[in-house]
């Protein structure tokens, strides 16, 4: 007789480690490098050093003689030259898209852009072969400045297009019937001396996703079916589209996502390599294998935020927030990837943030020019969003002399409002801003550390003290389907999910969402083992193989719990109601009187019962069930849920900035998120930690730099500086919890919250440092030339003009241009 073991107790709230991690740390994962197929051929890219140019010869005779070489290829070789890599979004019907062909045709358009591809019998072989390519180039004049691509007169990066600007995207809350006129709000504030009008310009630099696995492809077209490996966070969306790129059947193509060491948004596009890799083993007949090298990452995946805000807001002198205008130049690069034209798109319904904005408008260009692609970064928009709405509520408290704390409370939304719909047209469904306020400022002593930051000031301390705050809210759980319908996405929001109860007891979930590091497996298997009633140890997690997991759409935008783990739990209603249906015939009693908890299935005041699994042995068996009943448990659900999910939180920063050396040193960092329903406290912190790293290094470190000629000088981690554990302290993490509405488990999404919020508490934060000197602005990274430069700039101006009161709050700003500071 089979026997079954019992559930220890609760699994959601419970902070369980990682069961992933047994495979992970101990070196038993299986990367996409990892997999070899027998005869497999290596393939390098020859990629462009020149970021702008036409191609006027190639001379591969050197590499061609090569041993171990079995070819090399040009577009016209492989015959991809009217090949085009998808964009998924559109996002107005006149955007301008040209064609990206996987290889260079005729011209490259940036610095990394392939232009040809080397094959071989060893991978180093493959490298060398690639430098005894000659390419010849005819250089043409680069485009790297937003605004002068934009203007009328540029070179074009793309001269078919008659214009380097791709689309333009307006949201006008007066049209829109979300609220009123914002040139009203204007108009009114710079008539009224009542009234104030606050204009920025913040600088969102080109950062690079810098995953941890290297991206990586395989592909065997040997059998029946094509088979493709591939280090991506999308392997539903890469089989649909390059079938669709390709002409190849979709039901020929198989994509397997196997462990995948980070993505962060930089593994969601359709990459040129992964098709190359597919024709060429159709080419040759057989197996190809392609990684990239560190430097090859940074030159050549795509990049991501890069924008320009220039941003207006309008207030009464009590503080009182009227109006709120952005405009907005996105940088696209050399072409549009996946769905990089609507990642600004999306932080459009996010500049509002947490402010009651009775009008506002956003306007946004998407712009080329002859650098790597942009496309979705760790919050993808929303950070960009928030930077600029938690900087310019700074800027207005300090042209009004008031705290920015107090500030902010004045204008949020109170927990009473809420479901409240902002002037972006989204309705927000819980939260309470005031709640995880108040405790993160009583962890973080709020009130003594400004007590410090005066006494400093007073005392002239050549290191100052910065207080700089982040109240947040982001938009989660990339869905529903009609309202990407409406922004013209070209795929739905929706995710799949599956239940397999077997014979011995065991649970098999098969979800869309494909993991990267989040630890899916174990949360899911929580959240099954509180539903079904079983062991957390007998739920296996399947996932990342279009076989076995035929429907989904994968993992990006904070979605895998708030969409999947919804999707999850459908799927397990559906076993529950098939099992109490079979139950109620075994056990000769009405469905109506039969009752399910934890796991066992019991007719209403009796003992007799049977637990699930038992069910699922009977179901195999199929010896005895109702005439109008399949022999089976199992069960597959589909969710789109019917809004986004909108975690928020505040974020407090103490910075200490040397006023002496520019360097800047974050002392405390607190914070306190709503997420909703927590299923596992220690996956929470630990995203949490990991986008608090991320934006952190935003503020701070990472910059992708460009010189003249458009080359990439950061290519490699000596250049691109990414912070050590060593540059960052201990995080003091805590939550409050708000269940969400939009869906069963209450849950919120946590993924990208630290990146949001972290990145303009940091600034703010090294700004209120500063602020009492002159210093008004200083362009991320706040490395310490740039913090030095500007406190020497404000010192010499201060000198020119008037002196300033350095003990005073704000003091000395009117005289100071409000966009000072390096440009570069």
């Amino acid at each position: 007789m089979t026997t079954f073991a019992e559930p220890a107790g609760p699994e959601v709230g419970r902070a369980r480690p990682r069961k992933e991690d047994a495979r992970l740390i101990t070196g038993r994962s299986r990367y996409t490098d990892s997999i070899t197929p027998r005869g497999t051929l290596y393939l390098h890219v020859v990629r462009s050093p020149i970021a702008h140019a036409t191609i006027t010869g190639i001379d591969a005779s050197q590499a061609r003689a090569l041993p171990g070489v079995v070819g090399v290829y040009t577009a016209a070789d492989l015959g991809t030259e009217s090949v085009g890599l998808p964009c998924a979004w559109s996002v107005t019907p006149d955007q301008k898209a040209p064609q990206r062909p996987p290889l260079a045709v005729g011209t490259v358009h940036f610095a990394g852009e392939g232009v040809v591809v080397v094959v071989a019998r060893s991978a180093a072989v493959a490298r060398d072969a690639a430098d005894l390519v000659e390419v010849d180039y005819d250089a043409l004049e680069p485009v790297l400045d937003k605004e002068a691509a934009a203007a009328d007169g540029a070179v074009l990066v793309h001269p078919d297009l008659g214009t380097n600007v791709s689309a333009t995207w307006v949201f006008d809350s007066a049209t829109a019937g979300t609220g009123t006129s914002v040139d009203d709000a204007i108009a009114a504030a710079e008539a009224d001396p009542e009234q104030i009008v606050v204009r920025r310009r913040f600088v969102q630099q080109r950062v690079i996703p810098a995953f941890m696995e290297p991206r990586s492809v395989v592909v065997d077209t040997s059998g029946e079916q094509i088979t493709m490996w591939s280090a991506t966070q999308i392997p539903h969306i890469l089989r649909t589209m390059t079938a669709a790129t390709l002409g190849i059947p979709e039901s020929k193509l198989r994509v397997i996502a196997p462990d995948v060491g980070g993505g962060f948004g930089g593994k969601i596009s359709i990459i040129p390599e992964e098709m190359l890799a597919i024709v060429v083993s159709q080419k040759l007949g057989r197996p190809i294998k392609w990684t990239e090298t560190r430097s090859e990452s940074l030159l050549a995946a795509h990049h991501g935020r890069d924008q320009i805000q220039d941003i207006t807001i309008t207030a009464r002198r009590d503080g009182t927030v009227t109006g709120l205008e952005v405009h907005l130049l996105a940088d696209m690069g050399a072409y549009l990837s996946l769905i990089g034209s609507g990642i600004p798109i999306l932080g459009a319904f996010m500049f509002n943030a947490i402010y009651k904005y009775p009008a506002y408008r956003f306007t946004c260009r998407n712009i080329y020019t002859t650098k790597v692609p942009t496309d979705a970064y760790r919050g993808a928009g929303r950070p960009e969003a928030t930077f600029g709405a938690e900087r310019i509520i700074d800027e207005l408290a300090v042209e009004l002399g008031r705290d920015p704390m107090e500030l902010r409370q004045q204008n949020w939304i109170t927990h009473e409002e809420f479901p409240f719909t902002t002037v972006a047209g989204l309705t927000y469904d819980t939260g309470n801003y005031e709640q995880a306020t108040a405790e993160a400022m009583r962890q973080f002593d709020y009130a003594g550390l400004r007590r410090e930051q005066e006494e400093r000031r007073r005392s002239g301390d050549a290191v100052q003290l910065g207080i700089g705050i982040s109240t947040f809210t982001e938009m989660c759980g990339l869905a529903p389907s009609r309202l990407l319908g409406s922004l013209n996405y070209g795929a739905g929001g929706w995710e799949a999910a599956a239940i397999r109860m077997l014979p011995t007891g065991k649970v098999e979930v098969i979800t869309g969402i494909s993991p990267h590091g989040q630890g899916h497996e174990t949360g899911f298997s929580q959240i099954v083992a509180d539903q079904l009633g079983v062991p957390f140890d007998d739920i296996e997690i399947l996932h990342g193989d279009t076989q076995i997991s035929p429907k989904g759409l994968d993992t990006y935008g904070s979605r895998s719990l708030s969409v999947g783990g919804v999707a999850v739990v459908k799927a397990g209603e559906k076993v529950i109601a098939k099992a109490t249906k079979l139950a109620a015939h075994l056990l000769e009693a009405s469905e109506d009187d039969i009752e399910f908890a934890a796991g066992r299935f019991t007719v209403r005041g009796t003992g007799k019962g049977r637990t699930i699994q038992e069910l699922a042995f009977a179901a195999f068996t199929a010896h005895d069930y109702p005439d109008d009943m399949e022999p089976s448990l199992d069960s597959d659900a589909v969710f789109d849920p019917e809004n986004f999910s909108f975690p928020h939180g505040t974020h407090l920063a103490a910075m200490e900035v040397d006023t002496e050396t520019g360097r800047v040193t974050l002392r405390r960092y607190v914070c306190v998120d709503d997420v909703g329903t927590i299923v596992n406290p220690l996956l929470v912190e630990g995203q949490v930690h990991g986008g608090l790293a991320q934006g952190i290094a935003q503020a701070l470190f990472e910059e992708a730099v460009h010189d003249e000629q458009g080359t990439l000088v950061t290519g490699t981690f000596v250049d691109y500086t990414i912070p050590a554990a060593t540059d960052l302290p201990g995080f003091d993490t805590g939550t409050v919890v708000t269940p969400a509405t939009s869906n069963p488990l209450g849950v919120k999404g946590v993924g990208e919250a630290g990146t949001i919020a972290s990145t303009p508490a940091i600034v703010n934060g090294v700004l209120d440092a500063l602020r009492h000197l002159g210093v008004t602005d200083v362009e991320m990274p706040c490395t310490p030339q740039r913090v030095w430069r500007a406190v020497q700039d404000a010192r010499g101006a201060a000198t020119e003009e008037t002196p300033i009161d350095r003990h005073s709050p704000g003091a000395g700003l009117g005289s100071i241009d409000p966009n000072m500071g390096e440009r570069g």
